[in-house]
């Protein structure tokens, strides 16, 4: 079991830069690739980034590629979010979310991840 708590949402102006954190609690957590989704109101919850559980391969959605970064650190339970250059339309909640087991078929979906946080706002004003 893991237990995921989103944290560093806020309001920034467009451009701005904001580091999104996921902490984890459970044994497992290292055994699992993580991902960053987003939703934003009366939208679909949508894939934003994904590592493996080594921390070696990332995946982007193309809206984010080139501004956002993310980092596990697996001694430490967490995943980072760096996002820079910051646009209206990535105003949204936040979520973090691990899979059940060490391989998926698909990072970008949602039924690929087992284990959701809660959720961190995001609002970047224009």
């Amino acid at each position: 079991q893991v237990q995921l708590v989103e944290s560093g949402g806020g309001l920034v102006q467009a451009g701005g830069s904001l580091r999104l954190s996921c902490a984890a609690s459970g044994r497992t957590f290292g055994n699992y690739p993580i991902g960053w989704f987003r939703q934003a109101p009366g939208k679909e919850r949508e894939f934003v980034a994904a590592i493996n559980w080594r921390g070696g391969s990332a995946y982007y959605a193309d809206s984010v590629k080139g501004r956002f970064t993310i980092s596990r650190d697996n001694a430490k339970n967490t995943v980072l979010l760096q996002m820079n250059s910051l646009k209206p339309e990535d105003t949204a909640v936040y979520y973090c979310a691990a899979s059940g087991s060490l391989y998926v078929p698909n990072y970008r979906t949602t039924d690929s991840y087992a284990y959701w946080g809660q959720g961190t706002q995001v609002t970047v004003s224009s």
